[in-house]
């Protein structure tokens, strides 16, 4: 059975290359488009639960646009859902991408000027100018500091793990203003050049394989039932989870110790990716 993720077809429409393999009224080639808010959530049906979120530049093929919402597959990781339409704007070329935590878009290179809109790591953004201290960009202006050209990655995930510390727990969220597990491991490895999907099933075939924890090192993957989260080093690791309701880092032992004694078992996976 395929993964509705990861499908891009919802009964009315597929996209082309599913003809043949699933039902549909119609198969399209889509429309690119671009998200152009600074955060978008990504639904499982319009109005429904939220599965995950898009950030500002995310790139995605629309399939159908229907009631105010529009059926689409992010090229980020593939996945599939259902985003508000005035959450899209026309497809564009990015330049950089916001390497900071978090960040600002103001209407002029000013920073004393009421800003216009808050920006999370990873959005993407056109560079159409510059000045001293600041980008100008397709949606305003951002501090220099805080945008690194395209292809231009962190050294490691647990250092951008890190940028998020304090973090709120946040159900399917993917930025500074809430993240969970799988959000939280997708932002890191992506800033750090590495493909990532979005949930944290999907992230088990990641890397290869540690023979267990004892041999753990910075940057590997531990994975339960439901939950993710990345070593710091063979005692300790950063996730975001709903004990605590943020980011934070935990000993790996004890960990292992309290999710198992609250029933959601032993690990699953431990995985190397860098």
């Amino acid at each position: 059975m395929s993964d509705r993720r990861l499908t891009p077809a919802n009964g009315r429409v597929a996209h082309v290359s599913l003809r043949g393999q699933v039902e549909a009224e119609a198969f399209v080639e889509g429309e690119a488009a671009a998200v152009a808010v600074p955060l978008a959530d990504l639904l499982k049906e319009p109005d429904g639960a939220r599965d995950r979120q898009l950030l500002m530049g995310d790139a995605v093929t629309v399939l159908e646009r229907r009631a105010g919402h529009a059926f689409l597959q992010s090229a980020k990781d593939g996945y599939c859902g259902y985003v508000s339409e005035d959450a899209l704007g026309p497809a564009f070329t990015p330049t950089h991408w916001v390497a900071a935590p978090a960040s600002h878009l103001y209407p002029v290179a000013d920073m004393k000027r009421r800003e216009t809109a808050a920006l999370s790591l990873g959005a993407r953004l056109r560079v159409i100018g510059e000045t001293d201290r600041f980008f100008q960009t397709s949606a305003g202006f951002v501090p220099r500091p805080h945008l690194r050209p395209l292809g231009e990655s962190f050294g490691a995930p647990a250092e951008v793990a890190m940028m998020f510390l304090g973090t709120p727990y946040l159900w399917g969220g993917n930025s500074r203003q809430g993240i969970d597990c799988s959000g939280l491991v997708q932002a890191s490895l992506v800033a750090s050049g590495i493909a990532c999907p979005g949930d944290s099933d999907l992230q088990q075939v990641l890397g290869h394989p540690v023979a267990g924890v004892g041999a753990l090192r910075r940057n590997d993957l531990l994975f339960w039932k439901g939950h993710v989260a990345l070593a710091l080093d063979e005692n300790r690791m950063i996730h975001a989870n709903g004990f605590r309701m943020a980011v934070t880092i935990e000993g790996i032992e004890e960990a292992i110790a309290r999710i198992a004694a609250q029933g959601d078992g032993e690990p699953t996976a431990l995985r190397r990716v860098i």
